[in-house]
Parts: C-alpha cells; structure tokens; sequence
C-alpha cells in the first residue's frame, strides 16, 4: 500500500515496515492489563491512541473491550484490522490530535509505546475532553534502563551508532529503580484528573542478531536514514552482535503504565471534543 507521507514526520515511516513492525515489536505483560481492567467496568469503551499492528490491542479485545484504535499510518491500520478482525474493533486512520471524536465517548483512553508522539498539550487535553466522568487514562511507557543484562552490548556499540549519526542524545540512560514515566508529573499537577498511580515491571527482550537487527528497521530514526547509510548500519550491528556478543543481545527494559481518572467531565454527549 502507497503510504502518503510527510517526509517530515517521522510517524509516517512506520508505514513502510509493516512486516518488520509485526512480526519485532514486544507485547506487554499479562498484569498490566490486570491493574488496568481492574480500574473499568466490564467491556468498556476503550480509545487506543497508536495501536500500530496490535501488539497491545489484542489483550484489550481479550479482556472484553470495544475499541476504537486511532492509527495514523494506513498501511499500519490495514494490517490491524486484518490482525484482529472483529466487530469490536474500529480502526480509524488519522491524528489522534485532530480527528473527530465525540466529547465524554469514552471509558478508557489507553495509549502502548506511542505517546510520546502526542504534543504536550494535547495529551492531556484530547483526554480531558473524550473521557467520560471517572474514565480512566492509561499509557505505558516503554523504557530502556541501564543495567548488566545487556552485557555491555549498547556501550560497546556506541561508535557503531555514532558513525552512522545515531549516537545516543539526552540524558543516560536511567537504573531500573530510577525509571520515572514522563506522562507522571504533568498528570499530577492537572486538576481535570484524580488518582494518578503508576506501576512497573522489568520486561528485558532478548534477540538474535538478525532479530536485533529488525528491531533496528523497526525504529523511527532507523527509517528516517538514506538507504545506504541505513543498510551499513544494520548490516554492521549484525555483524557485530554475532562476532562480539556471541548472536545474541538482550534490551533491558522496564515498562511503566501510568493511570488517572477523569473529574467530573459533565454530559457533553454528541458534542465533539477540541
């Protein structure tokens, strides 16, 4: 499928490696959708902001919910949709910032490893204006931390990344018993949610070199490289997993899911949220 595409947005790359996307991508523990489904009522309306190929909305349609997946990539959305068909899942193509939506539709806003892509503004306020009274806003934040489980793996492949202009930018990464979600603070000082809880779990990932290499073709700044500088990139990744690290690598992770409950929201049924 031809994915039209701003070659600005990087959000839009993610169309061009449906299968590698698919079959790489991590799925999420069994007792995060527990703390989650414990906050709703039986088959709740659920909005999924960048579900990508599913790999969180099939436990939500497992656990009983209606959703409403809003995918910005066509190519991702048609893949969705041929993952999980069922009438229980709507799957729209567009920006969850600017679609249409209806005001307080909603029991659960949830978002899996895609929210960081939302403004700052609008992360809470899209929410604020969709959720029902008491619904609940869930995302999970999947974090790489700092720790001995990978081996030495990403400090040693760091002139690797550099050479290609992938090095790391930012803050180091943080320990296991530092990992703070980013959605926490901003969540926390919004008068418009109550009862804001955060929970983690450690979720290492363990891959092969082609594996590890995939997940590389996975990735956002990957996708954004001209072709030859990204073919030499992971094809000496692989090569250096294999001769250094024995075939292997493990990605030490913690994954967090922060959740709130919407204030008092009023009846705003049939009008549409800003």
């Amino acid at each position: 499928m031809s994915e039209p595409r701003d070659p600005r947005d990087a959000r839009l790359s993610f169309g061009s490696v449906v299968d590698v996307y698919d079959e790489i991508r991590p799925t999420y523990p069994e007792a995060l959708f527990d703390e989650f489904f414990a906050l709703l009522a039986s088959q709740p309306d659920v909005l999924e902001v960048g579900p990508g190929t599913g790999q969180a909305t099939k436990d939500l349609l497992a656990r009983g919910a209606v959703v409403h997946a809003v995918e910005i990539s066509p190519s991702m959305a048609s893949r969705l949709r041929s993952n999980l068909p069922t009438e229980r899942l709507q799957v729209s193509v567009g920006d969850f910032e600017t679609i249409d939506l209806a005001a307080t539709s909603a029991d659960a806003v949830f978002s899996a490893s895609a929210y960081h892509w939302i403004s700052p503004a609008a992360r809470l306020d899209r929410p604020a204006a969709i959720l029902r009274s008491g619904g609940v806003l869930a995302i999970v934040e999947l974090i790489q931390v700092d720790s001995p489980e990978d081996r030495g793996f990403y400090a040693a492949a760091q002139p690797i990344y550099e050479r290609y202009g992938q090095g790391h930018v930012g803050p180091p990464a943080p320990a296991r018993t530092d990992v703070e979600p980013t959605i926490e603070p901003a969540l926390a000082r919004d008068p418009r949610f109550s009862d804001v809880d955060v929970h983690r779990w450690d979720w290492d990932q363990t891959y092969t070199a082609s594996e590890y290499r995939k997940l590389m073709l996975s990735f956002s700044d990957t996708n954004m490289m001209g072709a030859s500088d990204r073919a030499g990139l992971v094809d000496e990744m692989e090569s250096f997993v294999n001769d250094r690290f024995d075939g292997r690598v493990t990605r030490p992770l913690v994954v967090t899911l922060t959740t709130a409950r919407r204030e008092g929201a009023g009846d705003d049924r049939g009008q549409h949220a800003p």
